[in-house]
């Protein structure tokens, strides 16, 4: 089955429909290519799930370990490089909220940062740094 379904709507923008779920995201075209820049680009997304997929298996972590990530911030910066025209770098800056995580459970935490579907995806020129704030 299919993950999803995706309409052209002109004007270099995209419907995007999760089949299973129904949930619609719209994509456009960023400024810096010719877009109006008014959604998420495809390439902030591709940024935006690493971060997802990031902060998603260190909550499955976390439940598995009586922790709590509720109210962890995350600000992902997308670097686009160019000839040819490509996502140089994502940065992930994660915040956490006040805790009390153990040393252990923040090299765990840590850890899966590098290990997340996401990140094992990307083409290794795809550079990833990860910064994060107990």
């Amino acid at each position: 089955m299919a993950t999803s379904k995706t309409i052209y709507l002109g004007e270099l923008r995209t419907e995007n429909m999760h089949i299973s779920s129904g949930q619609k995201l719209i994509t456009d075209a960023p400024v810096d290519n010719q877009g109006k820049g008014e959604a998420f680009s495809p390439t902030d997304l591709v940024a935006t799930a690493l971060s997802d997929c990031m902060i998603t298996i260190m909550g499955i972590k976390a439940r598995d370990k009586g922790l709590d990530l509720v109210g962890t911030t995350i600000e992902t910066t997308k670097i686009m490089s160019s000839d040819p025209r490509r996502i140089g770098e994502i940065i992930v800056e994660i915040t956490f909220p006040k805790n009390d995580f153990s040393e252990k459970d923040k090299a765990i935490l840590t850890a899966i940062t590098k290990s997340c579907p996401v990140a094992l995806s990307l083409h290794p020129d795809v550079k990833q740094t990860i910064k994060i704030s107990w």
